[in-house]
């Protein structure tokens, strides 16, 4: 027998960091809840709007909460399943500080606005470059330890980590191709459409890989552990494994349904969504029938009470997403809170609570000592528990009455509601219900994260575990049938060849999907009238995204009757390609924006930004009053337009080094038109640029783009 030491220490620290990130990020999130009430919750302030809040909600959760929590499951259940130490210390800490550098980076760039815009990746480039180099380091460290192993063959949970590893590495990379122009501000490479298939291969695949894959693989450490039963079917869970890796890479063009994609990619992505059904649910009914025999201690074990609310609600939302998928359902759901409430069954129940539950495990075992207050675990998971209905059921509510609201015609043909601030009107009582329901899901995570310090002042942390192992078994042939996996234990043995082939099974997809929309042409036909941003629009269009309106308005008009009656016409995708980055959106918070120019006179748009109420009264969307004082830095311009040449935007040659003037002379002419309306604005605030990108959406498809020719010497 050999001796060797765990280490705890590693741990516990991620554990401590995903418990207090976790608060942090909730609480957020029931701000940015209390700012979809009543617009005073924004604080008037700058950099707490609703826009700047979500992102900063989003990421927190995600990636500090739960990425924490992969961490810590990860290093808990790998060095016991491969009987060794974890290879590094030094990597261990260079990925927990790491990690965490990442984390306070989000918090300090994010309220300031300095924001790709791409839903779940909107950090910066210089974090994203941080975030490449920490999850190599975990990587190293991970399969080091693999390499190292004493057992032969890699338990099931070891290859849902690895999946997770290989294909988080690439959607981070391939999402993240920007061209930095400054420090913190970069343009995408990809443009309109294919910015938006890139984009939802990414976030469609972050929840698969970082918020699913990772979760499994701790499942089927955790749940069996806790339940002391084995894993009820192994043949079952290389099913799962290797269907559920390779259907997942393909279902992101479920996110655009109806929008300007290729209908062949939305039709694959409805396709292998629904497909995805099958493996999701053969995962969960492995994790619950796993409870065989021990359903009896699920009344009074806090811990399998978490973890079965877990897989449960994993199954929910694994079964809601292929039915959002199929486009008469998505029709009705998508933009709406609907698809709120669908996220956070997952997020709430599958990521929240089975975090939760593992918690509860592994700080008592590794303080040598009993958790502080079972009754207080208890109270956590029953206030938690009717936390995620209190949530959720509003939100089910919300979406239809939004889906319909916004559907309705009159007997004579007309829509019966055509101002989109009765639908916002109507469905406030819902959203307080949620911020109720997320204050209680909150107050249990702050009740846990007491219940687990008092057991850690209690107990005393057993940093170097150590125990009794054997020495590595020898290899067994591969050609064992006695094993329900025969076939699949050659596999279990290798760990290069299992990670070549998981590159392979969640590369195909991407590889299928992007090749022809990217090469060949007429899968996104261009439109003569479309043309390149001035330098005013392109810096009202950074502003725009600056503020974060994207998360709140979409640029994108369904080819629906009550779409094209509220809003126009139904969006082109040749329309879309100049956007470095697009801003289709994902959520109407607020009414689509793709035809706004025009529509109103920019004195209209400038007292909307000032005072909303004014405008809209009624409106839950905040003053935007300091784009009136704040200067947008000219000087950056060149630049802005430069990175846009590189990108392939056809810019008059030249336009480089006049853009300033021409910037001037087209901020002076909204200096003249609001002057007519007794407004005295400052030619170079981010409120004029703003205004000048508001009037310019949707004019391209009627042939009033922007003029680019050369400026005279008497317009100078």
């Amino acid at each position: 027998m050999d001796r060797i030491k765990y280490d705890n220490r590693i741990v516990r620290d991620f554990a401590m960091a995903t418990s207090i990130w976790g608060v942090v990020g909730m609480l957020v999130g029931l701000l940015a809840a209390l700012q979809l009430v009543d617009p005073m919750f924004n604080l008037n302030a700058p950099h707490s709007t609703f826009s700047h809040i979500r992102p900063l909600h989003t990421n927190a959760v995600i990636f500090a909460f739960v990425g924490n929590a992969i961490f810590m499951g990860v290093y808990y259940s790998l060095q016991r399943l491969c009987k060794a130490r974890i290879f590094s210390n030094l990597l261990s800490r260079l990925h927990f500080w790491g990690w965490q550098l990442i984390i306070v980076s989000a918090v300090a760039t994010l309220p300031l606005g300095l924001t790709t815009s791409k839903e779940y990746a909107e950090l910066e480039w210089p974090i994203d470059i941080m975030i490449a180099i920490v999850w190599i380091i975990f990587g190293l460290n991970m399969f080091a330890t693999i390499m190292k192993r004493r057992e032969k063959h890699m338990y099931v949970a070891i290859w849902f980590y690895i999946g997770t590893w290989v294909t988080v590495t690439l959607l981070h990379i391939v999402n993240s191709v920007e061209l930095p122009i400054a420090f913190m501000k970069s343009y995408p490479v990809y443009a309109g459409v294919q910015d938006a298939l890139v984009q939802w291969w990414y976030g469609h695949n972050a929840v698969a890989f970082f918020l699913t894959t990772p979760f499994l693989g701790l499942m089927y450490y955790f749940l069996p552990k806790a339940a002391n039963r084995p894993v009820f079917s192994y043949r079952l869970s290389i099913i799962h494994f290797w269907s559920l890796i390779f259907l997942y890479i393909w279902a992101g063009p479920h996110h655009l349904l109806y929008t300007s994609l290729p209908d062949w990619a939305q039709s694959l992505g409805v396709v292998f969504s629904i497909m995805l059904l099958a493996p999701s649910w053969g995962g969960m009914l492995n994790g619950l029938l796993t409870l065989r025999g021990a359903w009896d201690r699920v009344r009074d074990d806090h811990v399998l009470k978490f973890m079965v609310v877990a897989v449960t609600a994993y199954g929910m939302a694994t079964f809601e997403g292929p039915m959002l998928s199929i486009k008469s359902v998505n029709a009705i759901a998508h933009y709406t809170d609907w698809i709120i409430a669908h996220v956070h069954v997952g997020a709430l129940g599958w990521n929240g609570f089975l975090t939760f539950g593992i918690l509860y495990w592994i700080i008592p075992r590794i303080y040598n000592t009993k958790i502080w207050s079972s009754r207080l675990a208890g109270y956590h998971f029953w206030i938690g528990f009717l936390g995620i209905l209190v949530y959720t059921l509003p939100m089910y509510f919300s979406g239809i009455t939004q889906s319909l609201m916004w559907k309705e015609f009159t007997p004579e043909g007309y829509l019966l509601y055509p101002n989109f601030l009765e639908t916002t009107l109507q469905i406030i009582p819902m959203h307080i219900i949620r911020a109720v329901g997320g204050g209680m899901y909150l107050t249990g995570a702050i009740m846990m994260l007491y219940n687990l310090l008092k057991t850690m002042k209690q107990g005393s942390l057993i940093a170097d575990e150590e125990v009794s192992v054997s020495p590595m078994m020898p290899e067994e042939s591969s050609k064992d049938k006695s094993h329900p996996g025969w076939g699949h234990r050659w596999l279990e043995g290798r760990p290069a060849q299992f990670t070549a082939l998981t590159l392979i099974a969640v590369t195909i997809g991407g590889v299928i999907e992007f090749v022809p929309t990217f090469l060949i042409k007429s899968n996104i036909p261009t439109i003569e009238s479309v043309k390149p941003y001035s330098a005013l629009e392109l810096a009202g269009r950074d502003v725009y995204i600056e503020e974060g309106c994207n998360n709140c308005h979409t640029q994108m008009i369904r080819p629906f009757r009550s779409e094209t009656e509220r809003y126009g016409e139904y969006s082109k995708a040749g329309e879309f390609v100049y956007d470095h980055p697009h801003l289709w959106g994902s959520k109407r918070t607020g009414p689509d924006l793709h035809r706004i120019g025009g529509k109103y006179p920019d004195a209209w748009h400038y007292a909307h930004f000032l005072d909303p109420n004014s405008m809209s009264p009624g409106s839950i969307m905040p003053s935007y009053h300091w784009l009136a004082r704040k200067k947008f830095d000219i000087e950056l311009v060149p630049k802005m337009i430069g990175a846009m040449r590189t990108l392939g935007v056809p810019y008059p040659d030249g336009y480089e080094e006049r853009s300033i003037r021409h910037y001037r002379k087209q901020a002076n002419a909204f200096i003249l038109e609001l002057k007519n309306s007794n407004i005295d604005a400052d030619a170079e605030s981010k409120m004029i640029a703003l205004i000048a990108y508001m009037q310019r959406l949707g004019k391209d498809i009627k042939g009033q783009a922007t003029d680019l020719s050369e400026t005279t010497e008497e317009e100078q």
